[in-house]
């Protein structure tokens, strides 16, 4: 076998063409004068090319080494392209080792957000799964992510969250199926209802019946109320606002300065962002200002800023900061029906005025035909009423 036709001057010179050094090393060049290195040979009959990189980079001596390394695989019996092959499917392997589900969660939301309703979808899914999942699992290879470890995170709140449960799974299987199609994992879905987890969780429809949201006592309002007034943040301050006005929790969270009428004691929420498509005023009693005073001047646009400039804080916040009072028995929205037992248990207000101050729609067509005003005066007395209950945990 003769080798070592080419020198390193001929390598800069010679003209298009395949030009062999022996042993099966070329060095291919194109009409455009580019030249790489090539080693050809035989496989079953079958011939067969493998490229060695650009002569620019690789030196002729460096090339001379490669060629000498394949002839060697060949002499043992191995195709140096089915080895390739098999090396770079192994360093894929393992670099889908490396990919965490939170990674593969983060992109699963970038890709799908575009296509969702608005932002709040994609805050939900960010933070039901930072909540639930990505405690138990979300540095975690999403390749080592079994059935075991989604039931460590459906587990402890199928019973007691069914409805956030449920979201949960749905979330999770969506996350592994992208994953799984992106070749960052293989197997079925661990998060698969169908099958598979409706073998060891209940059905949704045999618990959701325990699953109301969940409300404190409304005599142990006002000592809850001191409990939440020692907590710091921004999160206390909002849970604090979203109970003395009795509003829901996207209503208090998305709260805007320019809603605000600080000197009439006024909350007016825009029609798009109230649960029945109407606005709706909201009378502010004195607790509730001074509150307001407090947030004045953190943030331009919201009343309750999160960690970004002129972005609310994650609607899991209240959640988040329920659980670090060891009360993740409540929930945020029970707190209505705590208002609401309330008023109908020690005041006399109307129910027509104790409903419209929870903007809740009127079902009855003639009712809400005659109902043209919004009793704002009356529900001005109920909440300020509310306000001083909320605040007698001393007395």
């Amino acid at each position: 076998m003769a080798l070592a036709k080419l020198t390193a001057m001929k390598v800069k010179n010679l003209p298009p063409g395949n030009h062999g050094d022996g042993g099966g090393l070329y060095l291919a060049v194109s009409p455009t004068g580019a030249r790489s290195w090539v080693f050809r040979y035989r496989d079953n009959g079958r011939l067969r090319e493998m490229g060695l990189g650009s002569a620019r980079d690789v030196p002729l001596a460096d090339a001379r080494q490669k060629a000498a390394d394949l002839r060697r695989l060949r002499a043992d019996g191995i195709d140096p392209l089915a080895a390739k092959r098999a090396s770079e499917d192994k360093r894929r392997a393992e670099t889908a080792k490396a990919v965490t589900f939170r990674t593969c969660a983060d992109a699963y939301i970038e890709a799908h957000k575009a296509g969702w309703r608005n932002e709040k979808h994609a805050a939900q899914w960010t933070a039901t799964l930072a909540t639930y999942a990505h405690p138990v699992f979300g540095d975690l290879p999403v390749s080592a992510i079994d059935t075991g470890l989604v039931m460590q995170a459906l587990g402890p709140i199928w019973a007691v969250r069914t409805e956030t449960a449920t979201r949960v799974r749905g979330r999770i299987e969506s996350v592994l199926d992208w994953a799984t199609t992106s070749g960052h994992r293989q197997g079925e879905n661990p998060a698969r209802w169908k099958g598979h987890l409706a073998n060891l969780l209940p059905k949704r429809s045999k618990v959701r019946k325990v699953e109301h949201h969940a409300a404190l006592p409304f005599k142990d309002v006002p000592a809850f109320m001191e409990m939440v007034a020692g907590q710091p943040g921004v999160a206390a301050k909002l849970l604090t606002f979203t109970i003395q006005t009795a509003a829901r929790t996207g209503e208090a969270l998305g709260a805007r300065w320019s809603e605000i009428d600080l000197q009439a004691g006024i909350w007016t929420v825009p029609a798009e962002r109230m649960k029945g498509g109407v606005e709706h005023r909201v009378p502010l009693s004195a607790p509730a200002l001074a509150l307001l005073a407090e947030m004045r001047g953190l943030d331009e646009t919201f009343l309750f800023p999160g960690g970004r400039r002129n972005k609310p804080l994650s609607n899991m916040a209240m959640l988040v900061l329920l659980r670090r009072m060891k009360r993740a028995d409540l929930t945020v929205h029970g707190f209505r029906s705590s208002f609401r037992d309330w008023a109908s248990e020690t005041t006399h207000f109307p129910n027509e005025v104790v409903e419209m101050a929870l903007a809740h729609t009127i079902e009855n067509k003639v009712e809400a035909a005659y109902r043209r005003g919004d009793l704002f005066a009356k529900r001005r007395e109920l909440m300020n009423a509310w306000a001083q209950f909320c605040g007698t945990a001393d007395e």
